[in-house]
């Protein structure tokens, strides 16, 4: 019971971040940001909010990070205008790697199978 109203807050938590970020941040570096997900404790306190951005570059991944740690007090303030729990959870961002370990993984298998061709 208590895993399926974490999942449902961690749904609603991405999907209004998302929304902030598109609407309400006004900062450049991140203007490119997805968020992919949210990962909440057990006592709703915390939030981990995983993102991404299209460029590969790690430059681009560290501004991206500094703007969403710039913006987390207008984004935990909007939230909390958003959302009806009791205490709004502090908000920690954290850069996605899964996209890019996949399409590693994907090269990987790739390559295997042009060296099984040849």
């Amino acid at each position: 019971m208590v895993k399926h109203r974490i999942g449902r807050v961690e749904q609603e938590i991405q999907k209004e971040v998302n929304d902030i970020i598109l609407k309400r941040v006004r900062d450049p570096r991140v203007q490119d940001v997805t968020i992919t997900g949210v990962q909440m404790t057990g006592d709703l306190q915390n939030a981990t909010i995983f993102f991404s951005i299209l460029s590969d570059k790690a430059s681009e991944a560290q501004k991206a990070q500094e703007g969403l740690d710039n913006a987390t007090g207008l984004i935990r303030r909007e939230l909390s205008q958003r959302l009806t729990m009791f205490k709004t959870p502090e908000l920690k961002f954290k850069q996605d790697d899964s996209i890019r370990y996949g399409e590693r993984i994907d090269e990987l298998i790739r390559q295997m199978h042009e060296k099984e061709n040849k």
